[in-house]
């Protein structure tokens, strides 16, 4: 990279949005390359923001703003140069999307990162692209949409077409159109309140002489929905403290349907990052015995670090895959009263707050977990005390992963019994992950 002219107002958010694109179409999470491109760019305070903004909202639109490249381009977006197409993807998308960022600043911006990039020669196609987006826009004039309903309702809400065609194969197509539109919704930070140590009136106190303001989320008993806050939330107050945790409200619906009690043996299947796990141990009054079981010791770890925060001692780790863990752990075999199983899964319900995924996950991904969960079901059966209770959850919406999984299994499995059954959809109304629970006996 030539020399960066850094007196350009807002050019070096907007670069690292752009690694951040690159970085995910080559096959990073993106999550993880936001953090490193905030970190290797020193970016801190609201620009951080607009870093985030840009770089997941531009993962998100894929499809739409591609549909623009090929409607103004020479080149069809996807036979463009990779950078050039994500570069034409971040001034779009902030012509396109975002009203408080004028469009001479997408332009300037984008045209500046050409020039620094080797891209001198591209400038002006950079230049003429991205303003003739802008004399679209203002005449009300789009890119032509595709004749047939999936690939319309796809380009409209930028998501695979395989996908528009299931969600109209499973719900018709006007609940098809909410889900997808949902998919596309601004997120909420929800947390959950640790009621070991205080109550849902304290945190809101807390955060409120803080001007973050939250209020409590029906049938979500320990439940915050930060409505306005900013910055990093470890600096948030009470984090440190282990006052609360973040965890979406469809999530927190989870850990209660296992019904711990105090003093049980419980086992959480597939544990990390431990939001589950956390809320299991404070369920129990951190009284009791509790495995958090993961393939990955990395990931434990996760869980390990937010139970010391959480202040939670009756949680213990063993990094084992729980398709084997009987094998593994044959004294294990009937010990558990409780046991919760949050399958790695498609993530299908979480496409909102995953901008990613969407472009991750295909129909062959989908087979391959199917058949994991189904291991993973049969894996942990033999550890289920006579009585005990397993707990089945996703934060997909898929069926083949859901209640025809869980009908395969209790085929399976005469001596259990389906107690509840919930699928959360999305929500078009108001906010959440889509989310699967079945809660499951032994009789």
């Amino acid at each position: 990279m030539n020399h960066l002219d850094t007196n350009t107002p807002g050019l070096l958010p907007r670069i690292a949005a752009w690694e951040v694109l690159q970085a995910v179409s080559a096959g990073a999470f993106a999550e993880i390359a936001l953090r490193r491109a905030l970190k290797k760019h020193l970016i801190k305070g609201l620009d951080k923001g607009l870093v985030m903004e840009i770089a997941y909202g531009s993962i998100r639109q894929r499809k739409l703003l591609d549909s623009w490249v090929d409607f103004l381009g020479k080149v069809p977006a996807k036979k463009q140069p990779p950078k050039l197409r994500w570069l034409f993807h971040l001034g779009l998308y902030q012509i396109l999307f975002m009203e408080r960022v004028p469009d001479s600043a997408a332009v300037n911006t984008s045209v500046q990162i050409a020039k620094n990039n080797k891209f001198t020669k591209l400038a002006p196609v950079v230049n003429g692209v991205l303003r003739s987006a802008i004399r679209n826009k203002n005449l009300g004039v789009t890119p032509p949409m595709p004749n047939l309903l999936e690939e319309k309702l796809a380009q409209e809400q930028s998501l695979p077409v395989w996908f528009i065609t299931l969600l109209i194969d499973w719900v018709g197509v006007e609940k098809a159109e909410l889900i997808a539109r949902a998919s596309n919704k601004k997120t909420v930070i929800d947390l959950r309140v640790n009621r070991l140590k205080v109550n849902i009136q304290n945190v809101q106190e807390l955060m409120n002489g803080k001007q973050i303001q939250c209020e409590s989320i029906e049938d979500c008993p320990n439940g915050l929905e930060v409505s306005d806050g900013s910055g990093d939330l470890r600096n948030w107050p009470g984090y440190e403290d282990g006052y609360w945790s973040v965890q979406d409200r469809a999530a927190q619906l989870v850990a209660p349907l296992v019904d711990p009690k105090k003093g049980d043996r419980v086992l959480d299947a597939c544990a990390a990052p431990g939001g589950k796990t956390t809320h299991l141990a404070e369920l129990m009054d951190d009284i009791g015995e509790l495995w958090a079981v993961d393939r990955s010791l990395e990931r434990l770890k996760k869980v390990a670090n937010n139970a010391d925060r959480l202040g939670l001692k009756c949680i213990n780790i063993f990094q084992e895959d729980a398709s084997i863990l009987f094998h593994k752990k044959s004294s294990w075999k009937n010990y558990f009263q409780r046991i919760l199983l949050d399958v790695p899964c498609s993530g299908l319900g979480t496409l909102a707050r995953n901008p990613d995924a969407r472009w991750r996950i295909n129909p062959a991904n989908i087979l391959d977990l199917i058949i994991l969960q189904a291991k993973l079901l049969d894996g942990i059966f033999p550890l289920l005390s006579k009585g005990g209770r397993i707990v089945y959850s996703t934060c997909t919406i898929h069926p083949e992963e859901n209640e025809k999984q869980i009908r395969k299994f209790l085929n399976n499995h005469s001596e259990m019994r389906l107690v509840l059954e919930k699928q959360i959809w999305p929500n078009f109304d108001g906010h959440g992950d889509g989310f699967y629970i079945a809660v499951m006996d032994m009789t």
